[in-house]
């Protein structure tokens, strides 16, 4: 079986590092439009935060199981590449999760507390996303430097950190634009038009790897879709961003949907600049790759996980599609006549169950008060 598709010494370890490159890619474009949310939040006011807040408040938690798998991917298939990338990471990957248990707990404390330690909350909030974001980032820029801890590397990698992080914030601008109206989609297409400059940095020729892979010829020919896509993305969002918001709220998912682009061709000129390291200029996915027999086994396995958490993803999308609504807490969700608050269950029942537990909920609300009221006791 292992033969099937040729040398399995080859294809398995090239069908897990694609999965893992999925894995994150979605996880930068879902959990970082959530994390530049997070980012605004000292930009909105006081009346605002609870929009912003309920603008994320299903999708968060669900978006960060994308990072869970892609560092799965990388224990289990390149358990060598796993250490030495975590060795050399150890206190930015340490950030990172401090900021991103920082967020969780803020998140759900900022619904519970009260109104005069709010902002400590809010503030928390946005420490939680800021320490993320910047993490991500120094990670990416000593990744793209071969993991050597000297100073023009670290330079870069903070340099990578700011934009990233500026990147973040554009593109939870743009979920903005797409999930609110009235005056806060109007600051939030200033904001997007404040970010957009974090977008334009481009590193490829940081080093003489990246440069023979880019830089000679014919590579320069059949690669030039990329700038030429991403250069057209940009001035394509500069022209929409002028003229958001408009009539009847048209248009106003494009600049999402354009950043998503954008970041899949940053990620696509990246991936081919790697391949086939999965340690720059040191290990290779065939060198780092567990024993085919072992990557085998785990595929059977991720043929069954990675479809559950698509549809996981893919429902909870659309359950809660449409505009963001005010955020309230309360602790009787279903009173008669009126119907369940989507955003504010969404911050009190915890994962698949939540949303399960909230789109019946939502379906019983149009059968009337007392109906409600036996299913809420039920549940």
């Amino acid at each position: 079986m292992m033969d099937m598709f040729g040398d399995p010494n080859v294809w398995l370890p090239w069908t897990f590092a694609a999965l893992m490159g999925l894995s994150i890619l979605i996880y930068v474009v879902l959990d970082g439009f959530d994390l530049g949310v997070g980012l605004l939040m000292p930009l909105a006011d006081d009346s605002e935060k609870d929009r912003l807040v309920a603008s994320i408040g299903p999708f968060w938690d669900a978006n960060e199981t994308w990072l869970v798998l892609a560092i799965g991917i990388l224990l289990v298939a390149f358990p060598t590449a796993h250490g030495v990338i975590l060795t050399s990471l150890y206190l930015p990957v340490a950030i990172m999760l401090v900021g991103l248990i920082l967020r969780g707990v803020s998140f759900e404390f900022r619904a519970k507390a009260p109104i005069s330690q709010k902002s400590f909350w809010n503030a928390s909030f946005f420490t939680g996303s800021l320490l993320a974001s910047l993490a991500q980032g120094f990670m990416l820029g000593m990744h793209v430097m071969g993991l050597t801890w000297t100073g023009p590397h670290i330079v870069f990698a903070l340099l990578s950190a700011v934009f990233l992080t500026v990147g973040y914030s554009f593109i939870g601008a743009a979920w903005l634009i797409a999930k609110t109206d009235g005056l806060l989609q109007e600051k939030a297409v200033h904001w997007a038009k404040g970010g957009l400059w974090g977008l334009v940095l481009g590193t490829p020729y940081v080093s003489p790897r990246i440069f023979d892979k880019r830089g000679g010829f014919p590579q320069l020919l059949y690669l030039a879709p990329f700038p030429v896509l991403s250069a057209t993305l940009i001035a394509y969002l500069w022209w929409k961003l002028r003229r958001l918001p408009m009539v009847e709220d048209r248009f106003a998912w494009m600049p999402f949907a354009a950043t998503m682009a954008l970041f899949a061709l940053s990620f696509g000129g990246m991936a081919y600049s790697f391949y086939p390291y999965v340690v720059p200029e040191k290990l290779t996915i065939y060198e780092a790759a567990s024993a085919p027999e072992s990557l085998m086994i785990i595929l059977v396995g991720t043929l069954f996980v990675l479809p559950t958490i698509l549809a996981y993803t893919v429902l909870r999308y659309y359950i809660f599609r449409g505009k963001a609504t005010e955020l309230r807490y309360s602790s009787n969700r279903f009173s008669p006549g009126r119907g369940p608050r989507c955003h504010s269950a969404a911050l009190v029942l915890p994962g698949l169950w939540r949303s399960v537990h909230h789109l019946r909920a939502c379906a019983v609300a149009r059968s009337g008060g007392d109906q409600i009221q036996r299913q809420t006791r039920r549940l």
